[in-house]
């Protein structure tokens, strides 16, 4: 990037203003059921959408007024401030409350927001080097990162992976023994086991809420999955077929530990599936916006979790490709290569053996 003015920057500050605006009146648009009750109640006034939700009609008011000036609601029919009609578009509809939509967003805004309580946290990690772990980020955002990834997990992991012969071929043996590390909400868990039916899938996580909140998913979804609560690289040597880590090598303080108990627990033949986040596979400083945009998750998030265990790696969420491998070496793995999954997201895909 080449350097910016004074002023130029300064109308670049102002528009990421005015987008942590929009990501945090998303929150409470998700958060209050706003959107979803425009999209399922039909078009409202702010009295309306109060009575609706159980909310306050000012507040219902000032939130509606600033949707419909950032562009994400339209002024269905104009009047006096509590007379006003506001409906939905088809495509806000989609992005804030369509859960099987891949451009579901609105639970991104749940992670951003979850960092606010703990800012003086994060100042003192800076400080000290200490962290900031996803039990003190809370609910919001362990549903945040369960929510935002269910779509791709629900509606793209299995064709993904049936494209992966290596893959498919062990998950489609019967009684092939599937094993998800750092489940989370365990939506890639639950659909392992749709995809894979005759396989025995189960999915272990460190976070105690997260393995709750992945026992409710399944039985709501009924989907019979083992969740199990505990430290991954606590795990005894073993057969299973397949494993997979999505999305959480990056976050772990000792992720060589972790993957050389999965190494080993991996029976002869079997592999190990990573997907971690797309990131270049170099450093630069004019990186695109998926870098940026996983230098702020990492910032915030990643980088302060990974730390507030010691000792840890470090990693981030900038996890590039040479990283990964240097790990799975000294992991024991002999070889790592990327899968050729494409168009998945913000997501690379790794087959570790």
């Amino acid at each position: 990037m080449t350097d910016l003015s004074s002023e130029q920057l300064a109308e670049r500050l102002f528009g990421s203003l005015l987008g942590t605006i929009d990501v945090l009146s998303v929150y409470l648009g998700d958060r209050l059921g706003w959107y979803r009750s425009l999209v399922d109640d039909g078009p409202a006034s702010a009295p309306t959408l109060a009575e609706r939700t159980g909310t306050d009609a000012r507040y219902a008011r000032e939130w509606l007024e600033q949707q419909a000036v950032t562009g994400y609601l339209t002024v269905q029919q104009d009047g006096g401030p509590d007379e006003r009609m506001f409906s939905i578009p088809p495509a806000t509809a989609e992005v804030m409350t369509d859960t099987a939509s891949v451009n579901h967003l609105a639970p991104f805004a749940r992670m951003f927001a979850a960092t606010g309580p703990t800012l003086p946290q994060l100042v003192e990690a800076y400080r000290t080097g200490g962290g900031v772990s996803w039990e003190q980020l809370g609910s919001d955002a362990r549903e945040s990162q369960a929510d935002g990834n269910r779509p791709w997990f629900d509606s793209r992991l299995a064709p993904a992976l049936a494209d992966v012969p290596r893959v498919h071929e062990a998950l489609s043996r019967p009684g092939a023994s599937v094993l998800d590390v750092g489940a989370g909400g365990g939506w890639s868990t639950i659909a392992l086991a749709r995809a894979y039916p005759d396989a025995d899938v189960s999915g272990i996580d460190i976070d105690r809420p997260s393995v709750e909140l992945a026992r409710a998913n399944a039985a709501a979804a009924g989907v019979a999955v083992e969740f199990r609560h505990g430290d991954a690289a606590d795990l005894a040597p073993g057969s299973y077929d397949v494993a997979f880590a999505f999305e959480c090598v990056h976050d772990m303080p000792a992720p060589v530990e972790v993957l050389s108990a999965v190494r080993r627990a991996l029976a002869p033949g079997g592999c190990l599936v990573v997907m971690d986040e797309a990131v270049a596979e170099t450093f630069a400083p004019d990186g695109d916006e998926l870098e940026r945009l996983m230098y702020g998750f990492s910032l915030l998030i990643c980088l302060p979790d990974g730390l507030s265990r010691r000792p840890s790696a470090g990693t981030g969420t900038v996890m590039r490709p040479a990283v990964l491998k240097a790990y799975a070496s000294e992991a024991g793995f002999t070889d790592m290569e990327v899968l050729p999954i494409e168009d998945f997201g913000f997501w690379r895909f790794y087959l570790l053996t």
